[in-house]
């Protein structure tokens, strides 16, 4: 699953059509700031019916920040509070979100808000990409 990174991170997508638009360009825009890397797993989240849920998950291809961004992407990012674009790889989206209460994160006190940016080891974000898959 993974190509070295001993840790990935929980990005959440608050916005339906910024789901659509992720899974559209295969990019990510974040206001969190993390040690993203290129190779890095990216779990993503968002809220459906059943609760947070995964719904997918990618791999930074590429990070850019304000100051490396084209200038529309840079207005874009700083109209949203953004300060960096992921841009994925083997970007997947899962054939249904695998709610957060039933999986291996379902005792961690971190909750809705407080999950975006969580870092994760690459074992537990394994784990969790092969249940969301068979769910």
């Amino acid at each position: 699953m993974h190509n070295g990174n001993k840790n990935g991170y929980i990005l959440r997508i608050t916005h339906d059509y910024w789901l659509e638009q992720v899974f559209k360009i295969n990019k990510y825009y974040s206001g969190v700031v993390r040690a993203f890397e290129k190779g890095t797993p990216i779990l993503l989240v968002k809220k459906t019916e059943v609760g947070d849920s995964f719904i997918g998950y990618g791999f930074i291809q590429k990070v850019e920040y304000l100051w490396e961004m084209t200038p529309e992407d840079e207005k874009y990012s700083r109209d949203n509070n953004w300060k960096c674009c992921l841009s994925l790889k083997n970007l997947t989206k899962f054939d249904a979100p695998y709610p957060i209460k039933e999986s291996l994160l379902k005792d961690d006190p971190r909750k809705g808000k407080l999950l975006h940016g969580a870092m994760l080891k690459i074992e537990l974000i394994n784990n969790i990409i092969e249940a969301a898959k068979h769910k």
